[in-house]
């Protein structure tokens, strides 16, 4: 007995050496020893890895703070990524370089934490709430005027919209610090001449002669016209809105930009075809690579295959922009693509009251088109044949017979239209020749007006290489949710379905099973739901242009916080 009383006589521990209970599940820690072997990456490889730290430092775009971001949290990303410069001496001058590469300041922290920091705001000021990206913006202005060395790095700052609109000294100051700048969010009274950004326009005129992007309203003509003296000849981008100006005036400044590669023009009335004409003693009309023109309706198609007839304009654009340009009806498209030798994405947009024209028209082509967003809507939904309806049929008729061979992606504002072109077509009596069939990899992206979401379908043909291996037989396969529920054998709410030959030449479509492949469409998740998407013109969400994006990326989320109330 005297042997297993030992046993039972153990002593308790110690208060002083009692574990808390997070120690209890904390994980355990294990030491490294050996050499580092970190020291032996060189700084493009380390580089890589801070990049994957914080994504939107990498962030090299011509965009806004709202149309730009990833998904997670910006500002813990910048947190962590400065922890990494201050690691080791190695390390500080590739994360320091890049934390200060592209500025992100966001109103709010887009996780849980925001609500914890907004807490200890007001604690600190006793209830007076404290504008935190204001605050940011101050101590960023402090860090480039102070150190040159940081200031010489910067070259994108994207601020919120509120904070640029309030903040214009300290916008100011900011880049008088920074000479590289190439990218910046400004408010909108710097682009329609408004005298309270004077001083801001001064210093961004004197200081920083590296910008890309600018954009011009009504009201900043004067302000547009001072390119004239060589301001920011490195401009790559520039925004017209509803702005009056000689258009001898607009061709001298685009004399002064050798590097303007993108234009946008909207809501002006004085642009016609003569604008794109050859003059005696002006610079002609710069060779672009996305031309955009909305509610320009003085130019005609005949202007811009005037301005495609000059080979360096025809070969260096790829993409081209028409939205509402009743002087470029869709009648008149084939002729605009037959001269846009290298174009690769057209999107068209148009509201139409009345139907196709009966008179041949020859269909579009071209070889080299890879994208198309043709959106015809209907002026009056309330018609029994509306008259949007015949502008698809050209459309499907330009791709049965093989017109639009390089296109891979189409966004139509039609819910029927993937089934005009997996019908069979009607066979004509006394026919020797046998009826066009589509017969081109496509994805095509439909809704209707009343939609949010993109419906996403994938046609694959027997011919096209790549196709799905659970495919058996390289039966055509399309994949689409169709906008009306067609009951529980349908999968619910979304229709999920195969599509397959019914034996008469044309396709018919039969209920998914659990099994089977594509099982959704679009960015929908398991369970239903849809993921995110990129945002199209006309609000919609736009899906991701690779096919495999949507179901990798499907489910996630990008976290945002109950107290965002900038966005």
């Amino acid at each position: 007995m005297g042997f297993f009383k030992r046993f039972r006589r153990q002593k308790s521990p110690k208060k002083s050496e009692s574990r808390t209970r997070n120690d209890l599940y904390a994980p355990a820690a294990y030491d490294y020893h050996g050499p580092d072997q970190t020291q032996r990456l060189p700084d493009k490889v380390l580089r890589r890895i801070f990049e994957q730290v914080c994504p939107h430092s990498a962030d090299e775009t011509l965009d806004g703070s709202e149309n730009s971001g990833n998904d997670g949290c910006m500002s813990c990303d910048m947190r962590d990524l400065a922890h990494c410069a201050l690691v080791k001496r190695q390390w500080y001058g590739v994360a320091a370089g890049l934390l200060y590469n592209s500025i992100r300041i966001d109103a709010v922290h887009y996780c849980e934490l925001e609500e914890v920091y907004a807490d200890q705001r007001r604690k600190s000021r006793n209830g007076d709430e404290v504008d935190a990206p204001s605050a940011r913006l101050q101590q960023l202005c402090q860090s480039v005027r102070d150190n040159q060395y940081l200031g010489q790095r910067v070259r994108f700052i994207k601020l919120p919209y509120m904070t640029r609109e309030a903040c214009k000294a300290d916008l100011a100051r900011t880049v008088s610090g920074c000479p590289n700048l190439e990218f910046i969010d400004l408010p909108d009274g710097f682009y329609n001449g408004d005298q309270s950004c004077q001083l801001l326009r001064q210093e961004l005129q004197a200081r920083c002669p590296h910008i890309r992007k600018m954009k011009y309203n009504e009201g900043g003509e004067q302000s547009l016209e001072t390119l004239l003296h060589g301001y920011w000849q490195e401009l790559l981008s520039i925004e017209l809105n509803k702005i009056q100006i000689e258009p001898s005036i607009l061709r001298q400044v685009f004399g002064m930009l050798p590097r303007l590669s993108e234009l946008s023009v909207s809501g002006v009335s004085w642009l016609n075809d003569s604008t794109f004409h050859e003059a005696p003693g002006l610079p002609n009309f710069p060779a672009l690579e996305t031309l955009k023109l909305d509610k320009v309706r003085s130019v005609t198609a005949d202007g811009l295959v005037q301005y495609l007839r000059n080979p360096m304009c025809s070969g260096r654009l790829r993409t081209l922009v028409l939205k509402d340009c009743s002087g470029v009806p869709v009648s008149s498209l084939h002729v605009v693509l037959q001269a846009a030798s290298n174009l690769r994405t057209l999107e068209y947009i148009a509201t139409v009251s009345a139907s196709f024209p009966l008179d041949p028209v020859r269909p579009m082509t071209s070889y080299t088109l890879r994208k198309l967003n043709f959106e015809v809507i209907s002026s009056s939904s309330n018609q029994v044949y509306p008259p949007g309806a015949s502008y698809y049929q050209y459309l499907a008729k330009s791709l049965l017979t093989n017109c639009l061979p390089a296109l891979r992606q189409l966004y139509v504002r039609d819910p029927d239209f993937p089934e005009i072109l997996t019908l069979a077509p009607p066979v004509r009596p006394f026919s020797e020749a046998p009826p066009p069939v589509f017969n081109q990899p496509l994805e095509v992206y439909s809704k209707g007006l009343d939609e949010l979401e993109w419906i996403f379908t994938s046609i694959i043909p027997p011919e096209a290489q790549g196709r799905r291996a659970s495919v058996s037989g390289g039966r055509p396969v399309s994949s689409y949710s169709a906008h009306k529920g067609l009951g529980p054998q349908w999968g619910g709410d979304a229709r999920k379905s195969v599509v397959v030959p019914n034996g008469f030449g044309g396709f018919l479509a039969v209920p998914a099973d659990n099994d089977a492949r594509p099982r959704s469409a679009g960015n929908l998740t398991p369970n239903g739901n849809f993921g995110h998407g990129h945002s199209n013109s006309l609000g919609g969400r736009e899906p991701s242009p690779g096919r495999a994006s949507w179901m990798s990326h499907a489910g996630r989320e990008k976290r945002a916080s109950r107290a965002d109330l900038w966005r």
